[in-house]
């Protein structure tokens, strides 16, 4: 025996089949609210375009016009900070969907660049001209939103970074680092979280301000206690709770 429910089809099934034939409702299309994105903002704006960056080539470097913001759509961003004595210290590695190089925008005049910016993997991204940002940000106060909630998200990944470079240990320093690609490029498999970036030992000891010799070292160290595989430059880290607790 059918159940008193067994035949609800939802609220608005029978307001709408008591008016119209039931041939013609198949044919109705409930139309969904569209979210705008800051990708949808930054492509509609004048000037705006798409853009390609091989691995390892710069986007630019401190004290460059801050004449355009940035949106990844694909890849990893690698920023850094670089210091008078020639010491380079990663601040950010930013992935899919982080806003930068909006400096300008929050000076309200013209800027230079403040960071080195490079693409750490080959980098798909949209930039549009920061005046343009500023006149859509004065036409429709839900853009600054989407911006501010943009800059958030990048405040909390430099945050996130500069926590794992304050470790002093080299080998607490590169699990640190590890962790932190399990949770913002990681990917869940059949053994683990296996990040989703093909990583060269040179481009890790460069972020966490190593040496190549030394990530091979402490990688294979890593290897050894089965705490982790590397498979053609992609890191697979089998269990990220005991690989932290390791090493705290």
């Amino acid at each position: 025996m059918a159940t008193a429910t067994s035949n609800y089809r939802g609220p608005n099934y029978y307001s709408i089949g008591s008016h119209i034939p039931s041939h013609s409702i198949s044919s109705i299309k409930v139309q969904q609210p569209t979210k705008t994105t800051l990708k949808d903002v930054l492509q509609s704006l004048e000037g705006s375009s798409n853009e390609f960056v091989e691995r390892s080539k710069t986007i630019f470097f401190p004290g460059d016009p801050a004449e355009r913001v940035y949106l990844i759509r694909r890849g990893a961003v690698r920023l850094s900070r670089v210091y008078e004595s020639g010491e380079e210290i990663t601040v950010a590695l930013l992935r899919e969907n982080s806003l930068f190089g909006v400096l300008s925008l929050l000076t309200g005049d013209r800027s230079d660049r403040f960071y080195h910016a490079v693409a750490f993997t080959r980098v798909e991204m949209i930039s549009a001209p920061a005046l343009s940002v500023r006149n859509a940000i004065e036409a429709d106060t839900g853009v600054g939103l989407l911006l501010l909630q943009g800059l958030s998200s990048r405040v909390l990944q430099t945050e996130t970074m500069i926590e794992t470079l304050t470790h002093r240990d080299m080998s607490s320093r590169l699990v640190s680092f590890l962790l932190v690609l399990c949770r913002d490029f990681g990917v869940p498999s059949d053994k683990g979280i296996t990040i989703d970036l093909r990583l060269s030992h040179q481009s890790i000891a460069e972020a966490i301000g190593s040496t190549r010799v030394t990530i091979t070292r402490l990688l294979g160290d890593l290897r050894n206690l089965g705490l982790l595989q590397i498979d053609r430059k992609k890191i697979t880290v089998f269990d990220p709770i005991a690989l932290a607790k390791r090493f705290n």
